[in-house]
This record gives structure tokens, sequence and C-alpha cells, in this order.
């Protein structure tokens, strides 16, 4: 593992709190309007479309040195976040924004225990009593035992599973690797998932037997307002995902993970403006119990430092 001197871990940290600020500000901006377009497009033309969209841009912002020769870790962390939107972006029509982003937002969590499994950081009592805490605010959030409880709350917590494998891996294998390269890669599987799902939709070939446009529709026709949709998904995505990888480049990548919590506050904002939806009292309790477990991370990182 490599060891950074406290000066460069010091200059590099902020830079990353800004980079996840940003992107999560933009992945829940993101979530809302696939939320807002499931009912009209399918999820496989939106990716093609929008990959299509983002690699010239990115092709030229690297100046074509694209290829690395950790090419295996590039394709693992992609396809890792393949699986947090596969995992994700079915579950939204379903639930609010706020739920989906509590449960998400499990991330952190995930990421502290494999930091210490994976990168060998120490993980402390403090450690343990803030995952803890966090895990009791998601029982809050999805009441499994309640009359109200959906098991698709889950599915955002499987992302969030991904998406803690996916920040691990950038960090501890392709922490030397421009952001923008791991942006390209990441949109090349993006184009070629959702192309190959749609090439095995329009040939008829053996689907679920459920009626889910989002995953199941072909390819359509756009309106002007798909191309405005798929324009600014775009945007978006140029902008998260060079801000994940640079964000989670920085030294210690759980307490970058930390202000992965500002997401909640972002989904219930624009949770609000597209959907009106507002979080009930008990989501509001979970979500607390959960930011408080990040929070809680954060200090018990800095207490381990001082020790």
């Amino acid at each position: 593992m490599t060891v950074h001197p406290p000066a460069l871990t010091f200059r590099r940290l902020p830079q990353g709190v800004v980079a996840i600020l940003a992107s999560v500000f933009g992945m829940a901006l993101a979530d809302a309007i696939f939320k807002h377009a499931s009912a009209d497009m399918s999820l496989w033309q939106i990716w093609v479309m929008r990959s299509a969209m983002v690699l010239p841009v990115m092709f030229i912002m690297s100046r074509g040195r694209v290829w690395h020769p950790a090419a295996g870790a590039i394709a693992l962390r992609s396809l890792a976040l393949i699986g947090m939107y596969l995992a994700m972006y079915p579950a939204l029509p379903f639930i609010d924004m706020s739920l989906a982003g509590a449960a998400f937002y499990t991330a952190p969590l995930f990421i502290a225990g494999l930091s210490a499994l994976v990168l060998g950081n120490r993980i402390t009592r403090g450690h343990w009593l803030a995952i803890l805490t966090g895990f009791v605010g998601l029982l809050v959030i999805v009441r499994p035992f309640a009359a109200s409880f959906t098991p698709v709350v889950f599915l955002p917590v499987t992302a969030a599973a991904f998406y803690a494998c996916a920040a691990i891996l950038t960090r501890a294998r392709c922490h030397q690797i421009a952001p923008v390269v791991l942006g390209f890669w990441l949109n090349v599987a993006f184009l070629l998932t959702g192309g190959l799902a749609l090439a095995w939709l329009s040939l008829g070939l053996p689907r679920p037997a459920v009626d889910f446009p989002f995953l199941l529709a072909t390819w359509r026709p756009l309106l002007p307002e798909d191309w405005r949709n798929i324009a600014l998904l775009a945007v978006l995505i140029l902008g998260v995902a060079i801000g994940v990888a640079k964000a989670y480049q920085s030294p210690q990548p759980e307490v970058i993970a930390t202000f992965d919590y500002c997401y909640m506050i972002f989904a219930i904002f624009w949770g609000y403006v597209f959907f009106r939806e507002v979080p009930d009292l008990w989501t509001l309790v979970g979500m607390s119990l959960i930011a408080a477990g990040g929070l809680a991370v954060l200090a018990a990182d800095a207490a381990a430092r001082r020790a």
C-alpha cells in the first residue's frame, strides 16, 4: 500500500471533498431525470445516446491517450459501476427519491469496511459503532416488518455495495490514472451494455414476463424533450464520471465517503422539485442516523490518526 506524506494527504483531501460534493449533486439530479424519463424511454437507449455524445468529448479531453496498462482494473471498476446503476435505476420508478437515496447511502459504511479489508486501513471501535449506527438508520427507514415494506428498497442497498467496490478499486488500483480516462472507459461500458441489451430485445430473445418498459422497451424515436434530457444527462455524466474518479483517488476513501451523504440532501431537494415528494418522519429519522454514522466515521478516522 502506498504511504502518502502528511502534507500530500492534506493537499489532496480538500480537492477530493469538493469533487465528491459536486459529483453527488450531479448524481442526484441525474437520478431524478432518469426517474422522470423512465415512463417514456428505456434505460438502454438513454445509455447508448448519452455515451455517444460524451465519448468524443472525453477522447478530446484526454488527447487520445485513453489506453492504460491497468486495463483489467479499469474494466473491473467500470463493471462495478454498471452493476451499481443496474441495481439503482430499476428501483426509482417504484420508490421515492428520498428513500432510494437513504438506502443507497449505506455506501460509506461498505467503503469503511472495504478500506480495512483491501487497503489495510485501521478500523477502530469508533468505526464499528458508526457502521452499526448507519445500519440501524437503514432499518428505521425500510421498516422490514411494517405493512408498507417493499423489498425494492434493497436494490439501492445492492447499488451501494457496487459503488463501494468501485470506490475502493479506484483508490487501490486506479489512483494514478487520469480521471477523464476512467470516465472514458466507463462510458464505453455504458455504450456496450446498452447496445447489447437493445440488440437482445430487438431480436425477440427470451425476456422476463413483466411489464417494465424502462428495462424492456426497444429503441423508439426521440421527442424534442427526450433530446434535451439526454443532452443534460450527457453533461452530468461527464462531470460525475470525472468527479467521482478524482474524489476517490484521494488518500482516504473512507473520509471522502462521509461527504457522499450530501446526496441524501440533494435527493430530497430534486425529489421535491420534480415529483413533489416529501419524506415521512421515519425516513428523516433514519437518514439522520445514517448521516450520524457517516460523520462518526470521519470523527473516528481523525481520532485514529491522532493516536
